[in-house]
């Protein structure tokens, strides 16, 4: 049993070090790629970084969703969107109260919980066809020209700093395919551990393959709390979580329309309710407390318990 498991299981860890290290490739390359073009830092933070922070969950989901796989596809982004939350700024939390600005609490935390709230409602009777997936998507492009508008863009944390080198058209097809490969392995090896371990893909889906995809979120949220940057690292997680259930999940169902497992309905509720505790916690005091980085921690992990249990 456990020699049939080290295959998948190495399969699944080298996927992920091979999504974190192509994303890292493609933001850096491809922001110093398009400053040399006079491309403002607004236009650089609402494409490549926007996309760039969620390249292992566009790959990963839409992989899944091509392969047939809709309980991957739809749980890696519910469970990436969780894991951001809960486990990620939890973590950030705990090493210190995070202050908020009044900004960033009164609007961002409401379009997130807003576009959680939709992607709940068109995933309620557990498929995503692609009107609905179309509704999704133009719902982010709504809120990109808002910000596009106000002269704001996802934060970052000095990615690509620095001028731009002859090698970096290669570093940025190098990152791209190293993130497709990922994505395909990682489905591959996800699905056939659930298979092997008895669970169901959609447990693996929200759990897994969500902290894999994760990843570059995560380093970019240590990185940014290591240098003092703690609203870098807020910022990073509410942008891409609204960029994951809008985007990446409305791609995924545009590209083939899902059927989900019953399951989802606990993960979706869940989901609803971290983010409106995030939300509520942001709007009361503009800060993030240490106990409630620990409330979130520990429903992260009680969360992943009761996935491997149901």
């Amino acid at each position: 049993m456990v020699a049939d498991l080290a295959v998948p299981i190495a399969l699944l860890a080298g996927s992920v070090a091979g999504l974190w290290l192509g994303a890292h490739l493609f933001v850096e390359s491809a922001v110093r790629l398009v400053r040399r073009l006079g491309l403002s830092e607004v236009a650089i933070g609402l494409t490549v970084v926007a996309v760039g922070t969620s390249l292992p969950e566009i790959a990963v989901t839409v992989e899944a969703a091509l392969a047939g796989t809709g309980d991957v596809a739809v749980g890696n982004v519910i469970g990436s969107n969780v894991f951001n939350l809960a486990l990620i700024l939890g973590f950030v939390a705990l090493f210190g109260a995070i202050s908020i600005p009044r900004s960033l609490a009164r609007r961002d935390g409401v379009v997130l919980f807003g576009a959680s709230a939709l992607a709940a409602l068109v995933l309620v009777d557990l498929r995503l066809g692609r009107l609905e997936a179309g509704v999704l998507v133009l719902a982010l492009a709504g809120y990109l020209l808002v910000l596009a508008r106000a002269g704001e863009a996802p934060p970052t944390d000095g990615g690509g700093d620095g001028p731009f080198r002859a090698r970096d058209p290669v570093l940025l097809i190098a990152g791209l395919g190293l993130v497709l490969v990922g994505g395909t392995v990682l489905v591959d090896a996800a699905v056939t551990l659930a298979r092997s371990v008895g669970v169901s893909e959609w447990a693996i889906g929200a759990t897994v393959v969500a902290a894999g995809t994760s990843t570059p979120e995560f380093a970019v949220s240590v990185l940014a709390l290591r240098r003092g940057r703690v609203g870098v690292s807020l910022g990073n997680l509410l942008g891409s979580n609204v960029f994951n259930v809008l985007g990446v999940l409305g791609i995924a169902g545009l590209v083939r329309p899902l059927a989900i497992d019953p399951a989802a309905l606990a993960d979706l509720g869940w989901l609803l309710v971290v983010t409106g505790f995030v939300t509520v916690s942001l709007w009361s005091g503009h800060r993030l407390s240490r106990a409630e980085g620990g409330v979130l921690v520990g429903s992260e992990l009680t969360r992943w318990a009761l996935g491997f249990l149901r």
